[in-house]
């Protein structure tokens, strides 16, 4: 099988719930992120990049936005009737009261999908997590080792293992336990002081994958990837882990991360992979044109940068900075920032518009807001009138109004 068909199943559908407000009215993989990204821009670009163009997104909570997002962002047309960005809603193919019960259960209920396709290999990834992959190199280790099935894999200190899946290999890879969320940690034999987390993207031969999940079907299961699938397949099926570290991507700079990996589950963490972009030496370098990250065109102007100071920051287009200080920040796309303002550690979403002598400090602020003149944000018990608290300190505004953003006139000179 030098050149296999592989269809990707995309897991589009998350809650979120911890990254509330942010997923208040948009699931998990359609937050903004970086300035001019959606969350979901990072697993689509890595199957684009890797040459994979036949990609259907499962959807379900609150899928409205991301729909819009792959509509207007990711509107390639390829050259052939299996080049496809393809975003697909429950069906309730099999009971007309029942939406996705589970991962599993989601590419079950869209089983005819890989029918018609009939790809040698299925793709099972999840759209909510912020890293850069070459899945060629995931695939060519899958056919290597003749593997039915392989996980995707990241070794990770013991004291990080909370709440993640963990793996027990031989020396080779194979894959002898799969342990969703065990209790207690799990050492790597030859690393006593790591663990061997999944990353919850897998590799499928298909007729594995149907057979399995034909079989989960008849059951009562959790019907998922983690806790069902992968963990009923270790004693009858051929099962390897993939080493996540050793996966080589173009143009990856010596200071960046190797491996660099983000669930993104919560606030904190959301916010720490923003600020992971920022710095002379980041950890994420977005500057790599033979990996780029695809988003969504802006029709806008270029950011004009009246006066002030800006530093260590990313600015998207389309903003106005007026005489104001923005520092170890992301300002997203049509943001204003009026004089006299201080911004700093902050995360600015589209259109939002910061007043005059606002200061803003670990600030999370949605799309569509207007930030009052001369208020302070973050560090303050007052805080809480503008937005949640999160008990990291960071102060999150919820998304603005719906619709054309505010307008203001046009700032003078005073």
């Amino acid at each position: 099988m030098a050149n296999p068909r592989v269809l990707a199943m995309i897991m589009a559908g998350g809650r979120g719930e911890r990254l509330e407000p942010l997923t208040r009215e948009r699931s998990k993989p359609a937050v903004p992120f970086g300035g001019k990204y959606r969350i979901v821009d990072f697993v689509l670009s890595n199957f684009i990049n890797s040459g994979i163009y036949a990609l259907y997104l499962l959807v379900q909570y609150k899928s409205q936005s991301l729909i819009e997002h792959i509509r207007l962002g990711w509107r390639r047309q390829g050259l052939s009737r299996d080049q496809f960005i393809t975003v697909v809603p429950p069906q309730m193919r099999w009971q007309s009261d029942v939406w996705y019960r589970g991962t599993a259960d989601a590419v079950f209920q869209n089983l005819n999908l890989i029918h018609d396709f009939q790809p040698d290999l299925v793709a099972v990834f999840g759209a909510d997590h912020i890293y850069r992959m070459d899945v060629r190199q995931m695939i060519a280790f899958h056919l290597e080792k003749g593997a039915d099935v392989t996980v995707a894999a990241r070794p990770i200190p013991l004291a990080q293992t909370e709440g993640l899946g963990l793996i027990e290999v031989t020396a080779d890879g194979r894959v002898t336990g799969f342990h969703e969320k065990p209790p207690r940690p799990l050492p790597m034999p030859s690393q006593p002081q790591m663990a061997l987390s999944s990353m919850g993207n897998y590799l499928f031969n298909r007729e594995v994958l149907l057979q399995a999940l034909e079989r989960d079907a008849q059951q009562a299961t959790d019907h998922d990837f983690g806790r069902t699938i992968i963990p009923t397949l270790v004693p009858q099926a051929s099962i390897y882990a993939y080493d996540f570290l050793q996966n080589d991507i173009p143009g990856l700079q010596a200071y960046e991360e190797r491996g660099y990996w983000h669930d993104v589950g919560t606030l904190e963490t959301f916010w720490q992979a923003n600020m992971d972009l920022l710095g002379e030496r980041p950890l994420v370098d977005l500057a790599n044109t033979r990996w780029p990250i695809y988003a969504a065109s802006f029709d806008g102007p270029p950011t004009k940068i009246v006066g002030g100071s800006v530093s260590d920051s990313l600015v998207a287009e389309g903003c106005l900075l007026d005489r104001a200080t923005v520092t170890h920040s992301i300002i997203g796309r049509g943001v204003r920032i009026e004089p006299g303002c201080v911004v700093e550690d902050a995360i600015l979403m589209d259109f939002t518009i910061v007043q005059r002598g606002a200061r803003l400090r670990r600030v999370i602020v949605d799309r569509f807001n207007t930030i009052p003149a001369n208020v302070t944000i973050g560090g303050a018990r007052t805080d809480a009138q503008y937005g949640h608290v999160d008990p990291s300190g960071l102060v999150v505004i919820p998304r603005g109004p719906r619709g054309i953003p505010l307008q203001r006139a046009p700032l003078t000179d005073a």
